[in-house]
Order: structure tokens, then C-alpha cells, then sequence
């Protein structure tokens, strides 16, 4: 049998880069990148060649197991369908239908199966219990966007390609690839933004790889992003060099609003001198094609909501929203936001805290308590599905405990984790070279406009089945399980659902495709070699604003009031004594929680230790290299520290997602060389009280010598 190359994408993250796998006797011998790919134009990074360990990795389940007293067993498809269905319905039954629970993880929308079929089988379950990644993510953008654009989704992106001036905050696309905004190659497409004459300004408490290639760095206390960003928009605002677009409202609010924060009120908060702040304000506005993005660093903090909608005003109020360099709505060949809620906040709370709803999900946050805490709607079983919230959520080791009690769960997911090893049932979904492909999400969000159909690489065995076939067989077993004749209109309501389990993807994107804004054919995206491009961002609004009037309004008063709060935490606070501030780091070869059991990926350097300033060290009579202690109000880990001019003074860092050492997990590689989840460490009870994220970055922690 000769070799043969085929194309496909690498789906570990959101830079969705084109890919040429080499395949020989059924193995994968080789994988590059496509340089026929639009988007990604030949780049890789080192999580692409490690498609090939998910694919072989000895980890990996490849069948249903069940726990039992004698450990895990292999049962049948469709007797786990069976038995899950059996016992969700049973506990609805019992304790009402918000008596299960759901959790998904980030790589759902990695997974085009996923993205189809998973919405259809939540509903079925029709439990207010729903959680996700997103608020411990993204969901300040997506509030944001709701807020003044009319659809969560609606979320503009610097157009990279253009731009003459990139603001960035708690970002670091050359670690990321560009999150929130798809831009594989970001190190090349930084280089040409310098080419061209433009300017690249980074502020983050961390000089990461990002800021050490920008032109300018500047260290911000963490936590405080919100004060720099109104005191930008403050001052563009005071200069009088505002350039609003005509269907632009609320000026007249906002001036007001922002009257009180000026620079000189910013400067020590944030730490970054108000000159500097005022220089910056009038350099973005001067700037012919600027743009302004906020990331990880800004949303998964206190004021992550009031980060957001600031980043949005900056480039609103200087004219840079929908204007070519600046930011811009990508229009997808498959236009997602027609199908999907435009979002809603507040609708219903969470049981004990009272935590606001976003989109029909509640803070992850507040999962342990709703689990743990007894009463009418207590959560007793869980659904899991791609996900690993005991290293990813707030206070790891008291969900991990709280996953302990439950009287059910069944988790989608092939590896039996942190997480999925408190299931009674596994469902493993086959790998990704296994499953035909096309990115309905990171289109929506990519910096430039292009599409791609991608086969499967090798063929599914026998006994394995697709993600989507997964939530099919359960879709249709728990309605099985759940019908009644005298609750005919419960079946009425669900049909759609059932519905859509019995499409497969490829039917709906050769539908979306077809009736998409280009009207293509799926045969033809199929056909082009390494994708179509459709050609740069281009300006759409007002006509695709969501909002009912076709209008922005710049002063929504849920943001508006959230102003006093962040007025209180971030101005009127004493800061005389303040402690160490812990935030997170992202690495280029690792994806959140997962790819940490792949030795291609974790050998080399360790690089999960506690990054710590040299002075800092030096106050605590602590040694680089040492092993420390780090105690907050949530819990305390140890690891090794190292020493580094690239933290902020007082600043400290722990990489997100590390920490496989939980007794009953088949993590073999990571078990042996990584150290300690920061989410034992991260405080459930800090929240940006609007959106209901996670304050992931900004933990007051201590730091000591380990006994």
C-alpha cells in the first residue's frame, strides 16, 4: 500500500489550521501544513503534529465503559444509551427535571458533531441546570456583543491584515493562535502589521511572548484593565475626538458616565503612568486603522463584562468599528447567528447564590454548591460532556468532592480524567483524524472570510462511534424512557429536536452552505484544494446589526450601573499592604485541561511552575528553583517557583489547566511530570457580579517557603 496525503484541518484550537496528514498501511506517518489553505496559509504549530498521538494514544477509550465494584467494564452502545436514558429520567422523575445537570467543555466547539447534535439533546433534558466553559471564557464578549450589537455572537475582530496601530490587553495570540479572533500565523501577521509602519502597543502583568515581539509594553495590575480602558475612552472623549458613526446612540450618557475617570485617576490603580495612558488614547485615535482587543486576561476577572464593553467603546467612539483595519463581523459561509439565540441575561438564577443566568447557562462557579447544597432543585446527576471542570472551573478539590455525591452521571468524553472518572458511565466519541469536519464557530470569528469542508482522514471502526451519533442514541433512548401518552405535547415540543438527531452534519452545512450568503454547494467547497476564500472583512453594519432599531447604543444601563461597583473596588480601595495577585498563562503546546497526556507535547522543559519577580522572591527569602507554597482563600498547592523580570512586581503566575494527579485517572504521561491545577487555588466566590465569570485572574494569594 503506498502512501497518500490528504487534507484536512487541525481542529485543537481556534486558529482552524489547514493541514496535509500523511497516511501509510492505515497509520498517520506525517503531517504539515497546507500552504493552499487561505486562512492559515501553511502554518502549524506543535499541537497539529500531535493529532497523531489522540489518534493512538493507549489513554484513550474507543468503547462504552460502566463503573463498577470491580472496576471499569466495556458494555454495549446501545445498552449504555439505555441505561443512561433510564436513569436521567428516573431522577426527573423523582426530583424534577433541574435535578440533572450539564456541563460542557471547550472542545465541543471544536467538534462540527458537537456543535449539530449537542444543542438538540440539552434541550431534550430541559433542565435550567446548564453550565459551560464560556463563564470561565469568553462570556464578557459575548454579553458585550448582546448588549450592544443585538446577538451574542455578533463579536467584531481586529482586522489584522490591515490595521496600522493594535491595542492588545490580557492577550497573547503567539501562545493562543489568536483567541476570539482566528488568526493562525499570528507571529507573521505581527511581523507585517511592523512592516507596513504600524505599531503593536501590549499591556498585560506579564511581558509574554506577545509583548516581548510588541513595540511596546506596559505592566497593568491585575485586576484593573477596566479603569485603563474607560480612561482611554475618557480621554478621547475629553480631546473631543470622538468619530461616531451615524447610527451611533448614547453619547451624551456616556460622557457623562465616564466624566470621573480620567488618567490621572487610572494611573495608580493600574500602575501605568496617566501620561502614558493619555499618549496611547490619542495615538489609537490618531491612528488611521486601529483596533483595540481585550482577551482572556480582561474577561476572567471581576470587572471582565465592564473590560469588554470598554474595548468595544474604544474602537465605537474612534470610528474604528466596521471600518477596514480596524473591527469587523466576519461573514461566514454558514451563517451560524441565524440559527442560534441572540442571548439573554437574567432570566432565571441560580438556586443558592442567586448567580444570573447568560444564554440559558449559569456560572460554572456555582456548579459545587447547586450539587452540594440540599433542597428542592439540588442537582443529582450530571451530564459531562468534553469537559474537565475539576481543573478548569473555581475550587477544583470541592467540585471534585461535590462530583463524589452524586447519585448519577454519565460523561461524553474518551478518557477517563479528573472529571469523568466519578462517572458511571463513559461514552467515547472517536478522535478527530476519524470524523469529517467543518468549523461552524471560529469562521464566525476568523480575520478573514474563507470556508472548508474536511473529509475524514481515516476511516471510523466498526465499534466506534462519532460524537453526534452519541447524542443521537441518547436523544432517542431518553425519549423512549420519557414518554407518556398522557403527555402528548411534551413529544410536540421535542420533535424539532428529534428532529435535527436525525440529520447528519453533513445535511446541515450542505443547508447552511446553500442558503449562506454566498449560496455555495457543499460539492464545491469539497472540490477546492485547501478551502474557498471569500475574500477579506468587509463592512456590514447597520444592516446586520441585531438590534430591533438597527442601532448602537453605547450606554446600556446594565453596564452603566455596574460603573459604581468597579468605582468602589478599583478607586475608593486602600491599597496600602497589598498582597500577591495570582493570574494564569497559556502555553503553545497545551490546550487548556487537555493534550497534557501527550509526550510530543509535554516533554522538554517543565513549564509549570510559579512564575515569580526576582524582588518578590527576595521579600519572602525565597530562592528560584525553590519549592513554595501558595495558600488563598480557596485552598493551598505547592510547586517549584522560578524566578523572571518578565512578571510585574507583586504579580505571580500558575498555568491554567495543569494538575493530573487525581487517584483513578489514565493520564499516564501527565501523572508522571506535571504539577498543580490553579484552580485548587482560584475562589468560587469571586465573580464579575454582571456576567457571572469566573475571577480566574487577580487572586489574592500568599506565598511561603513549604514546610
Amino acid at each position: 500500500m503506498t502512501a497518500t496525503v490528504r487534507r484536512t484541518s487541525c481542529n485543537l484550537c481556534e486558529a482552524i489550521c489547514g493541514v496535509l496528514v500523511t497516511v501509510e498501511h492505515g497509520r498517520v506517518t506525517d503531517i504539515r501544513g497546507d500552504e493552499a489553505d487561505p486562512l492559515s496559509r501553511g502554518h502549524i504549530c506543535p499541537k497539529a503534529v500531535a493529532l497523531r498521538d489522540l489518534q493512538d494514544d493507549p489513554d484513550r477509550l474507543q468503547r462504552p465503559v460502566r463503573r463498577t465494584a470491580d472496576g471499569w467494564q466495556e458494555i454495549s452502545w446501545q445498552a449504555a444509551y439505555d441505561l443512561v436514558a433510564r436513569r436521567l429520567a428516573a431522577i426527573q422523575s423523582e426530583h424534577g427535571k433541574n435535578a440533572v445537570g450539564v456541563y460542557l467543555g471547550n472542545p465541543n466547539v471544536h467538534s462540527l458533531g458537537a456543535l449539530t447534535h449537542m444543542p438538540p439533546l440539552v434541550r431534550l433534558l430541559r433542565t435550567r441546570n446548564r453550565f459551560s466553559a464560556t463563564s470561565v471564557d469568553q462570556l464578557p464578549h459575548m454579553l458585550a456583543s448582546h448588549l450592544l450589537y443585538g446577538h451574542q455572537l455578533m463579536i467584531p475582530v481586529p482586522d489584522i491584515d490591515r490595521t496600522s496601530y493594535l491595542l492588545m490587553l490580557g492577550a497573547n495570540p503567539l501562545a493562543s493562535n489568536g483567541s476570539i479572533m482566528t488568526a493562525p500565523g499570528f507571529a507573521k501577521r505581527l511581523k507585517e502589521v511592523r512592516a507596513r509602519g504600524g505599531r503593536v502597543v501590549v499591556i498585560d502583568p506579564r511581558r509574554t511572548e506577545t509583548a516581548a515581539v510588541a513595540d511596546e509594553h506596559h505592566f497593568i495590575r491585575p485586576g484593573t484593565d477596566a479603569a485603563f480602558l474607560l480612561a482611554l475612552v475618557h480621554q478621547v472623549l475629553a480631546d473631543e475626538a470622538e468619530d461616531l458613526a451615524p447610527y451611533v446612540d448614547g453619547l451624551t450618557e456616556l460622557r457623562a458616565a465616564l466624566a470621573g475617570w480620567t488618567p490621572e485617576r487610572a494611573a495608580p490603580v493600574t500602575g501605568i503612568d496617566a501620561e502614558v495612558i493619555r499618549r496611547i488614547a490619542r495615538e489609537f485615535a490618531a491612528a488611521d486603522r486601529a483596533a483595540c482587543y481585550g482577551r482572556l486576561g480582561v474577561s476572567a476577572q471581576r470587572f471582565g463584562a465592564v473590560c469588554q464593553w470598554a474595548v468595544q467603546l474604544l474602537n465605537i467612539v474612534t470610528g474604528n468599528l466596521d471600518r477596514p483595519g480596524g473591527t469587523l463581523v466576519p461573514r461566514p459561509a454558514v451563517d451560524i447567528l441565524r440559527g442560534m439565540s441572540r442571548g439573554h441575561a437574567g432570566v432565571w438564577k441560580s438556586r443558592v447564590r442567586g448567580l444570573p443566568e447568560f444564554g440559558g447557562e449559569l456560572p460554572a462557579a456555582s456548579m459545587a454548591e447547586e450539587i452540594l447544597e440540599p433542597g428542592d432543585g439540588q442537582i443529582r446527576a450530571m451530564v459531562t460532556i468534553a469537559g474537565n471542570p475539576v481543573l478548569s472551573t473555581p475550587n477544583g478539590r470541592r467540585l471534585d468532592e461535590a462530583l463524589g455525591t452524586l447519585d448519577f452521571m454519565v460523561a461524553i468524553d474518551p478518557y477517563i480524567n479528573e472529571t469523568t472518572r466519578h462517572a458511571d458511565v463513559i461514552l467515547p466519541p472517536t478522535p478527530p483524524l476519524e470524523r469529517d469536519h467543518y468549523d461552524l464557530v471560529f469562521h464566525q470569528l476568523a480575520v478573514r472570510n474563507t470556508a472548508r469542508w474536511n473529509d475524514a482522514v481515516l476511516p471510523r471502526p466498526a465499534d466506534a462511534r462519532h460524537d453526534w451519533e452519541i447524542f443521537r442514541g441518547l436523544g432517542f433512548a431518553y425519549t423512549k424512557a420519557t414518554f407518556r401518552p398522557s403527555r402528548a405535547s411534551r413529544l410536540r415540543k421535542a420533535l424539532p429536536s428529534l428532529v435535527t438527531l436525525r440529520l447528519k452534519p453533513k445535511q446541515i452545512v450542505a443547508a447552511g452552505l446553500r442558503t449562506g450568503p454566498y449560496s455555495l454547494s457543499l460539492r464545491k467547497v469539497r472540490k477546492s484544494a485547501g478551502g474557498i476564500d471569500l475574500g477579506p472583512l468587509q463592512p456590514s453594519f447597520p444592516e446586520r446589526l441585531k438590534t430591533r432599531d438597527k442601532r448602537i447604543n453605547l450606554a446600556p444601563s446594565l453596564l452603566l450601573d455596574d460603573l459604581a461597583r468597579a468605582q468602589e473596588a478599583l478607586v475608593d480601595r486602600d491599597r496600602e499592604g497589598a498582597g500577591l495577585l495570582l493570574i494564569g498563562r497559556r502555553h503553545l503546546r497545551s490546550n487548556n485541561s487537555w493534550m497534557h497526556n501527550s509526550s510530543r507535547l509535554v516533554k522538554g522543559k517543565p513549564r509549570h511552575q510559579l512564575l515569580m519577580n526576582p524582588a518578590d522572591l527576595s521579600r519572602r527569602d525565597l530562592a528560584d528553583g525553590q519549592r513554595v507554597r501558595i495558600t488563598s482563600a480557596a485552598g493551598t498547592v505547592d510547586v517549584e517557583v522560578s524566578a523572571t523580570e518578565d512578571m510585574m512586581p507583586g504579580v505571580v503566575s500558575l498555568p491554567h489547566g495543569f494538575g493530573h494527579s487525581k487517584e483513578g485517572t489514565r493520564l499516564s504521561v501527565a501523572n508522571q511530570v506535571l504539577g498543580v491545577s490553579a484552580n485548587d487555588l482560584t475562589d468560587p466566590a469571586l465573580l464579575d457580579d454582571v456576567a457571572g465569570t469566573a475571577a480566574l485572574n487577580g487572586v489574592p494569594v500568599t506565598v511561603t517557603a513549604c514546610p
